[in-house]
């Protein structure tokens, strides 16, 4: 006899018949069926527990109706359940009176008051008076269980919301209950306080004022701000937000519940740096990140001064039209910053007015931009379903916090096993089915090994055969149900290395797939609109190839090119080789597109103020290729445009035209030229955004849960501003052969010199951080502690060898000098010593890696000596 797999569980809620999935939690399907139970403990994206009980419901059994917890409780076929009797609303009206016994009746002065769970559940479910007359209990208020959050004990109602939050989503457990009875309170290791990267989401999902975030807390009140959803534009993920603002200041960011990208969840660093957009407005330091540049500067006698628009575009045009006029004489880096419709934009000014193929969104720090559209795509969600993910890149909860957070929910659940072919750290370590080491510049020896079981690793691995045929099981024997989720782990290797990895992975197993990390905010919108030197718009290769960024960066230095023109962001501060960048602005003209003041302006010829994040319209395009809006929540400062319509005037004054008059009309072009979705994700209402190909799921968006989420009471579509002037349509010729990437094209590779491991030298790894120096963190003072200082890592057994204790200095010898650092204990492979890009020095400035680097090396190797 055959099973019958249920697709359908009948159930019955308050005599209305309702058609549940098999599995469903009561709560969920009773909500759908139209029914609302009041709940506090409950989270659409954490398991329940049943434990504030504010959900009792009427559920009929053996011995008739009883009480149970609709949260809890999962349906069963022929169920008869009661949400609304007087038996349920006596129930919750005790629950209620039970939580506010000792609840504090604070709510004028608690951050929560006004989008409270607590205030509005005892409104429509509460007696409306207490029959207890016994005082409170006291606390001492607040304290700080880390540097972002504070706790009020008194408010806590022991929901356990933010204590699984930490434990089963983010894994970090370092807050949890402790105490008995009515002393019971939510407290921090005794010797580690809450700095997790994620703390902002147990404030978040906190239903009462018991959790508050140091920068929001007592700035403004729930009534007072106005709100917009938009993207985070932080790092590549594209988690979807609600932005609050009042008084054309931002105030508060809450991550909004998308299905496909974020479930809700935040980091740290996306949440909490709205001081570097807000700035600091005027023009005294513009050698500073925490500047906002308001106003168009030109440098005379030597100093930027502040001039017209006009006069500014006039020296622009100049500067860039005489370098235009020498063969490979202009070029342009950066916009990865930028929106789609900006990328777009500036691609047409700069092969169209320029005639220039040298340009590049990346600073080196990335891969190959037609290798990344050539490889069979991934999406986030077929990334966190597949039977096999296998990690190749840096730390994914440094570089990517909120895509490690979904992969790590499907290791917890168990639905899918991990490969980690790791460099450094390993943030899933406990999680992990396999794990591979590799030492810098090993990484395709090792896709080789994995590929072919007769190739071997040699003497030197640090991995066993066993290991490797465990994971060659694991990926099959044609990759089918796998998926590759790839990205730069060393900024000091070759991208070369990591290249040739992806290329012999990807043929040798032709049904994986591969989900490219690379971190930077719409790095992926900006490779798809042409900011590459093999990369045309709508994802088309071409075959003549101009210069990437150090490759530009190198021609000014040798004199080959004589002109750059910057696109957001701070080169210096962006690439690893800084002083090799400042000699090379140094003989050059260059003219800067951005927003931020910064450590690169100091070369700078001639400075064009632009709109930043929340304050612009348009799109951007996450890792998996997912089009979402912006919304501009704020006017920008001064007289700051969009990019759109800088790329465009500065044309006219070339004496041509982009044909592009606004941010709409730029979008719609995208669409009919290219098939890319800009247009149809910013008039559609696609509030998940679209995936590039045609898919229309981000047209639909699960019920918002205002218990789940508390402060985001409804999410506005975006508006579009207008750039008035009519402007001449430009036909952008096309130069060399375009067509689209495939593989094939970018699929030679030479074999690699890689330097064998010894017992004098360590290779470098240069890593990401999550918390660096970049212009979000300059500009955010309530995250300025948590900048990383410079340290270097190597594993225990290397300090032994070396007699050398944790916390002591070390000279660390490199290719151009020799720096003095203090050392530490770290999980890696012997021979390997690691620091982090973008550390803090004493005296609170970026720290130079320039004397540990070689930038035209393969691997970079150090030494380090006993002082």
């Amino acid at each position: 006899m055959t099973d019958v797999v249920r697709t359908v569980v009948n159930i019955t809620v308050n005599g209305v018949a309702v058609e549940a999935k098999p599995g469903e939690l009561l709560i969920e399907a009773a909500e759908r069926a139209g029914n609302y139970v009041p709940r506090f403990c409950y989270h659409p994206r954490m398991e329940p527990v049943g434990m504030c009980r504010m959900c009792l419901v009427e559920v009929d059994g053996p011995r008739g109706a009883t009480l149970q917890p609709a949260c809890y409780l999962r349906v069963n076929e022929g169920m008869n359940v009661t949400t609304d009797s007087d038996k349920v609303k006596k129930a919750q009206d005790g629950v209620l009176e039970f939580l506010l016994a000792n609840h504090p009746l604070d709510c004028p002065v608690c951050d929560k008051g006004g989008e409270c769970p607590l205030q509005d559940q005892t409104l429509a479910h509460g007696s409306g008076e207490t029959r207890f007359i016994e005082e409170k209990r006291h606390f001492v208020k607040p304290i700080e269980i880390g540097e972002l959050v504070l706790l009020d004990r008194e408010r806590c109602i022991q929901c356990a919301r933010c204590t699984r939050f930490s434990a089963e989503v983010a894994g970090d457990a370092e807050i949890a209950f402790s105490g008995r009875g009515d002393q019971i309170e939510v407290a921090p290791s005794p010797t580690k306080p809450f700095d997790s990267i994620f703390s902002g989401n147990t404030v978040q999902i906190c239903p009462v004022g018991a959790l508050t975030a140091k920068p929001y807390r007592f700035t403004a009140r729930p009534w007072d701000l106005e709100q917009v959803e938009s993207t985070c534009t932080t790092c590549a993920v594209g988690c979807r937000v609600a932005v609050q603002s009042s008084g054309n200041r931002l105030t508060r960011v809450l991550g909004v519940d998308s299905d496909p990208v974020n479930h809700g969840w935040l980091c740290d660093k996306g949440r909490f740096t709205l001081d570097a957009i807000d700035g600091h407005e005027g023009e005294s330091d513009l050698l500073s990140a925490a500047t906002r540049v308001t106003q168009p500067h030109i440098r005379r006698d030597g100093a930027l001064v502040a001039v017209s628009w006009s006069e500014a575009l006039r020296e622009a045009a100049r500067i860039l039209s005489d370098a235009a006029a020498t063969p490979n004489g202009v070029g342009a880096i950066g916009g990865a910053a930028l929106t789609n419709e900006g990328a777009f934009a500036w691609e047409r000014f700069v092969r169209g007015v320029l005639g220039s193929d040298h340009l590049d969104a990346q600073y080196g720090d990335g891969l190959d931009g037609a290798l990344v559209q050539a490889l069979p795509g991934a999406t986030i969600d077929e990334a966190a379903s597949a039977n096999t993910i296998v990690t190749l890149g840096g730390d994914l909860r440094q570089e990517l916090p909120v895509l490690f957070l979904r992969l790590r929910e499907s290791l917890v659940k168990g639905t899918s096993k991990l490969v980690a072919i790791r460099e450094g750290e390993n943030p899933f370590a406990e999680l992990t089915s396999v794990e591979l080491n590799v030492r810098p510049g090993e990484v395709a020896r090792l896709a080789s090994a994995l590929a072919d079981e007769h190739v071997a690793l040699g003497v030197d691995a640090l991995n066993s055969e066993f290991e490797l045929a465990e994971a060659r099981a694991l990926l099959g024997g044609d990759g089918a149900g796998v998926v590759f989720v790839v990205g730069r782990a060393n900024l000091a290797e070759s991208p070369a290395v990591t290249e040739r990895a992806l290329r012999i992975l990807a043929e040798r197993f032709p049904a994986a797939r591969f989900l490219v990390g690379l971190r930077r905010a719409n790095v992926r919108g900006a490779l798809d609109m042409g900011l590459a030197p093999s990369l045309r718009p709508g994802r088309t290769y071409l075959a003549d190839n101009g210069r990437d960024a150090l490759a530009q960066l190198r021609a000014l230095r040798e004199g080959e090119q004589s002109a750059v023109l910057l696109l957001g962001g701070c080169l210096v501060g962006n690439v690893l080789d800084d002083q090799g960048a400042r000699d090379a602005l140094e003989r050059a003209n260059v003219v800067v597109v951005t927003g931020h003041g910064g450590q690169t302006l100091a070369y700078a010829d001639v400075v064009l103020p632009a709109l930043v994040a929340h304050e612009r319209a348009g799109t951007v395009t996450n890792i998996e290729g997912r089009v979402t809006a912006l919304a501009p929540k704020l006017a920008g400062p001064g007289s700051a445009w969009h990019d759109v319509a800088i790329a465009a005037e500065l044309a006219e004054q070339c004496g041509q035209s982009l044909g592009l008059t606004s941010v709409e009309q730029t979008a719609r072009t995208i669409e009919e030229t290219t098939g890319y979705p800009s247009a149809s994700v910013l008039t559609a209402g696609a509030s998940d955004g679209l995936l590039v190909g045609g898919s229309t799921d981000g047209a639909r968006r699960r019920p918002l849960d205002p218990m789940a989420i508390p402060g985001i009471r409804s999410v506005a579509g975006s508006g579009l501003g207008e750039y008035a002037g009519a402007i001449r349509h430009l036909d952008t010729p096309r130069r060399g052969s375009a067509t689209s990437a495939t593989l094939r094209d970018v699929a030679a590779g030479r074999e690699l010199d890689v330097p064998r491991p010894n017992s004098y030298a360590f290779a470098l790894v240069v890593e990401r951080r999550l918390y660096d120096r970049g212009i979000a963190m300059q500009g955010s003072p309530a995250l300025a502690n948590l900048v990383a200082t410079p340290t270097i890592a190597v594993s225990a057994k290397d300090l032994d060898r070396l007699g050398v204790r944790e916390g002591e200095s070390v000279n660390v010898v490199g290719p151009r000098g020799t720096m003095v650092l203090t050392v530490s204990a770290a999980s890696c492979a012997r021979a390997t010593a690691h620091v982090a890009f973008g550390a803090r020095t004493a005296e609170g400035a970026t720290q130079s890696w320039h004397a540990l680097i070689d930038p035209d090396a393969l691997v970079n190797e150090v030494r380090l000596e006993t002082r």
